[in-house]
């Protein structure tokens, strides 16, 4: 006899939380993965910021675009997107898609980034594999996740990491918690009143999901999916998190 799941914690709102950074590889990584909780809490009044490794110049798409007019085109989708659910401040750093690394280079934008931000909360994508769905586990996505979780700690609160962004005036920052999109959530948040708003901000990326006519039904089935697993009511949409403390 199987054991039945533990449910999840759902978060909460705490007007304690009042500054996000969502850092990704690509354009379209957030809204996939976190759209519905953007909005959720831009609804709550939080601030939040998008940090893009990557501006998306190599993939998704069948054109014949160079990469310089890709990338313009993948920007301006992903302002487009960051608009639908209340996100005006945006930084791309403008690595090569499909080439990043966890490098000292890399960590030390992102914590640049973090030292200017000063984010309550980070939000990335899991450095894991997830070898049961490979897809999910893009290599930018690994390493854009490894290189944020080691700009948060120890390098965006260490004084003694790369001392140029002292001379810049960016002094050290503590970020409290991350929360990791992908697989193996331990907390979920109930994105129901903010789906059509998630979805909106996807078919703002016209270059990656203009023809997929099934998108709106894709996402839904994920986001009851997750929302069943936690142990949500019937009905609900989810998107889940590991919750990692770092304070």
């Amino acid at each position: 006899m199987s054991k039945k799941k533990k449910a999840l914690p759902v978060f909460k709102y705490d007007k304690s939380l009042k500054r996000a950074l969502v850092v990704v590889a690509h354009p379209d990584d957030v809204d996939f993965g976190c759209a519905g909780t953007v909005s959720t809490l831009t609804s709550k009044g939080v601030d939040v910021a998008y940090c893009l490794v990557t501006s998306g110049d190599a993939g998704g798409d069948e054109s014949n675009h160079s990469r310089e007019e890709r990338t313009e085109i993948r920007e301006a989708e992903q302002r487009a997107a960051a608009a639908e659910v209340g996100v005006t401040n945006l930084t791309f750093l403008r690595w090569p898609d499909g080439q990043v690394e966890p490098t000292f280079l890399l960590r030390r934008e992102i914590a640049r980034v973090i030292r200017t931000y000063k984010p309550d909360l980070v939000i990335t994508q899991s450095p894991e594999r997830n070898w049961e769905r490979i897809r999910a586990s893009h290599p930018d996505h690994l390493a854009a996740g490894e290189a944020t979780m080691r700009a948060v700690y120890p390098d965006s609160r260490n004084p003694h990491a790369f001392p140029e962004l002292l001379r810049e005036g960016l002094e050290p920052h503590t970020v409290a918690q991350v929360w990791l999109t992908g697989w193996e959530p331990t907390m979920v948040v109930d994105i129901t009143k903010h789906f059509d708003i998630k979805h909106l901000a996807l078919t703002r990326h016209e270059s990656q999901v203009a023809g997929n006519k099934g998108l709106k039904k894709m996402l839904k089935n994920w986001a009851r999916l997750t929302a069943k697993n936690a142990g949500l009511g019937k009905d609900r949409l989810a998107e889940g998190f590991k919750v990692v403390v770092t304070n």
